[in-house]
């Protein structure tokens, strides 16, 4: 028998081995769903019918207690039901995803203890037979799965439970299934074969990244089952998978840890919210309720509130494209170290003895603490007690001088005036106080109902008071955060231009702006002097596109979740932002020191056509030890105009041309919001197009419009870049920037320039593209 013949016999027996696990399915899917059908109707009827099980009896504490219990157990037992209704919810979710393609991955595995060879089919969750005794699908999590991505054909192992499983792989084959059909299939002596890295890779990008689990490869693997470290630093080159990665990881450990770690606890920082969105159906494709999703300027606004006005990053990195201000350069990337953490640790040192600054608490306008007698108060008390303690021990002395001030602003005219004006609803119920208190049958007690009354609204009136006093809001946090800019300091580690950077800094905050660059600074101050606000319930963080974080960021997340163990992703190349420039990162050769830390690099990119990452790896300072997939395609274009008509012509022809390809997603990425919004009004007679911006939170397929900073960890068919000429692509910190630009190319990348193309561009040699 020829291998065509003996691949078309094997062919058969999957596909009726298929066809019985499709079977399984759906005898499964049925059960399931009677079983839903009925609980369903019982959870609607104890929700319907829940008092008329409970005897309410309320005449004596026996009773009371009795009443008590009996309510706790019927509330314990619907939220059983429901949490029932909701786990099989989950199953059936699972078994539609199976209906569609059951398995990816076969392995026999022959143990050496055993020597019985048995069949792994290896998809996205598992599946056993009828009487549940037997697998027929295994989950890509499971232990004995990891050797799929692990091994090839021959010895293999895989850690169990108990200890190490030692054998031979007898066979690997790779399946294609889809709508219950096997469309092919693949032995393949390799960790993941490259047919089926190339049918996946080739086929059009989606506005949803898609999960990964057929084609993980062994690195990527590696990262997602690592457990070891209590910080997991990944750097991957532009698409290399680390999102990806990251996600798969997040299954992986819901999987494995499913008693301590659930969506609830697990938090992601994501760069933009098109990011978030684009990400977002990962986690539900591999039944697994997504996490926590943030930005870090969506975490700060939270935290802050809304007493300031926080610029976005996006707009810092707007401000930086389109003008040049040496000043805030420099104050970006020294706001960004933890030189400026240190100098702040000196100057709360100092606020220790003298210096705090307090508000004024007032009454409808008239100050009843003031500012003076608080910072008295503060700093009457033992200087060797941490700034915190006092601060807490001054909140408590502030809130019974409260009490003592609200039971004599009672007596006050313009309460009892305020009582005359009260609604038939607030005297009903003064009158209803009155009876209960009463231990007479007199009901025109006018004097006691008055100061019933009168002590409503002064409770009404001090309670925003005291909330604000037990928040600590009576410290002028952004009135101390300004005084670190605005008087004389003497520090070894301040920039030579640190009057200039006062300057710049001061003018925003007394306007009740702060700065993208000191939201990590003015955070910290707070937490100082104050309290630390952790946050013990998140017990692993992922941070994506870590590179743009600053030392000083990672260290106030450090302290926000102690508990959490990380894992962060970036890539040094696409650091975008002013404070990456020339200085420490969690990537670059001064990488931040943490204890307990693994760093694994990933140098294979999957995203591009070879002839694109050719392209792009010459586009930095220094060639990139990257490893292109091999998967062909054309070569970049470069088109050179003479003027913007001729390229505004020529770039609709080139996108009519890539809309008759039937690509999924064409992305043109310009420089800066000015440029997308300008492109935009250029293209929209012409094509449906959508334009992104800072606050949109997601897209469909077809053309998009967006600044380069936007698109980042995203992936799009096609890619042009509307002006890379050196006009526009100039600055030092820009190459990066360009480079992230083209990058996000899967397929095609066409550039174009009006008179001299960025010197970016130099390095590439002119054979690596074509000239349109």
């Amino acid at each position: 028998m020829n291998g065509v013949d003996r691949l078309s016999k094997n062919q058969k027996v999957e596909e009726a081995r298929m066809y019985h696990v499709l079977e399984v399915i759906e005898q499964k899917t049925a059960q399931l769903k009677q079983k839903q059908g009925n609980l369903a109707t019982d959870v609607i009827d104890l929700r319907k019918n829940f008092w008329d099980e409970i005897k309410v009896n309320l005449e004596t504490f026996d009773d009371r207690l009795e009443t008590a219990l009996s309510i706790k157990q019927q509330a314990e037992f619907l939220a059983e039901r429901e949490l029932t209704h909701h786990h099989r919810d989950k199953a059936l979710q699972i078994l539609r995803k199976l209906k569609d393609s059951p398995y990816f991955a076969r392995i026999d595995f022959t143990p050496d203890d055993t020597k019985k060879t048995s069949p792994i089919y290896i998809g996205i969750a598992g599946l056993s037979n009828e009487t549940d005794d037997d697998y027929l699908i295994y989950d890509w999590r499971a232990p004995i799965s990891s050797m799929y991505y692990d091994f090839s054909p021959g010895p293999a192992e895989y850690a169990s439970t108990e200890n190490i499983v030692s054998g031979k792989m007898e066979l690997k084959r790779q399946f294609i299934i889809r709508h219950g059909e096997l469309q092919a299939m693949f032995d393949t002596n390799v960790a993941i074969g490259d047919e089926l890295l190339k049918e996946v890779l080739g086929n059009n990008a989606s506005d949803k990244m898609k999960n990964i689990v057929a084609t993980i490869q062994k690195e990527q693997n590696q990262i997602i089952r690592n457990v070891k470290n209590k910080y997991l630093i990944v750097q991957g080159v532009a698409g290399s998978g680390k999102t990806s990665v990251a996600l798969q990881r997040a299954a992986y450990l819901l999987y494995h840890y499913k008693e301590d770690l659930n969506n609830d606890n697990m938090l992601l920082f994501s760069p933009n919210p098109l990011f978030s969105s684009y990400i977002a159906s990962v986690l539900p494709d591999l039944g697994e309720t997504s996490i926590q999703q943030f930005t870090f300027q969506a975490y700060v606004e939270k935290r802050l509130g809304k007493h300031l006005n926080i610029e976005s990053p996006f707009s810092q990195m707007e401000s930086l494209l389109t003008t040049e201000d040496a000043a805030r350069e420099a104050g970006i990337r020294f706001k960004a170290s933890l030189a400026f953490k240190e100098y702040i640790d000196q100057y709360a040192k100092q606020l220790s003895t003298d210096g705090l600054i307090f508000k004024n608490i007032a009454l409808r306008g008239n100050v009843i603490i003031s500012k003076e007698a608080i910072g008295a108060y503060f700093y009457s008390l033992d200087y060797t007690i941490s700034i915190p303690n006092r601060m807490s021990m001054t909140k408590d002395w502030l809130l019974e001088e409260l009490a003592f001030l609200e039971k004599e602003e009672r007596d006050k005219d313009w309460v009892k005036d305020e009582a005359e004006l009260l609604d038939i609803e607030d005297y009903t119920e003064a009158y209803h106080d009155l009876q209960d208190n009463s231990e007479d049958d007199t009901f025109d007690d006018f004097d006691k109902e008055l100061k019933i009354l009168t002590a409503k609204i002064a409770r009404k009136y001090f309670r925003k008071i005291r909330v604000a006093v037990s928040k600590l809001k009576f410290l002028h946090v952004t009135a101390l955060y300004r005084n670190l800019f605005e008087a004389q300091a003497d520090h070894t580690s301040l920039p030579e231009n640190w009057d200039a950077i006062c300057v710049y800094s001061l003018k925003p905050l007394r306007q009740k702006e702060l700065l993208y660059e000191d939201t990590s600074p003015y955070m910290y101050l707070e937490d100082t002097l104050t309290r630390l606000k952790t946050n013990t319930q998140i017990k692993h963080v992922f941070i994506d596109e870590a590179q743009d974080y600053s030392p000083f960021q990672f260290f106030v997340l450090q302290q926000l979740f102690p508990s959490a163990r990380m894992t962060i992703l970036g890539d040094i190349h696409q650091a975008i932002y002013m404070h990456t420039l020339n200085s420490a990162t969690l990537f670059s050769g001064e990488e931040v020191q943490t204890d307990n830390t693994e760093k694994i690099e990933l140098q294979k990119s999957y995203r591009s056509t070879r002839q694109i990452v050719d392209f792009t790896r010459h586009l930095l300072a220094a060639d990139l030890a990257i490893e292109p997939f091999e998967r062909d395609g054309e070569k970049p274009s470069f088109v050179l105009c003479k003027d913007r008509q001729e390229r505004d012509g020529k770039l609709r022809h080139m996108l009519s041309r890539l809309i008759g390809k039937e690509y999924g997603t064409i992305a043109v990425i310009c420089k800066t919001a000015a440029e997308s919004a300008a492109m935009y009004e250029q293209l929209s007679p012409a094509f449906d197009v959508q334009l992104a911006t800072e606050h949109s939170y997601s897209y469909d397929s077809g053309i998009i419009l967006l600044p380069a900073y936007l698109a980042k960890g995203i992936e799009f068919d096609a890619v042009i870049i509307p002006d890379v000429s050196a006009k526009n692509y100039e600055k030092t910190f820009e190459q990066n920037l360009f480079y992230t630009a083209c990058t996000r190319a899967m397929h095609e990348l066409v550039l174009f320039s009006v008179g001299d193309k960025t010197p970016f561009m130099d390095r590439v040699p002119a054979d690596f593209y074509t000239f349109a």
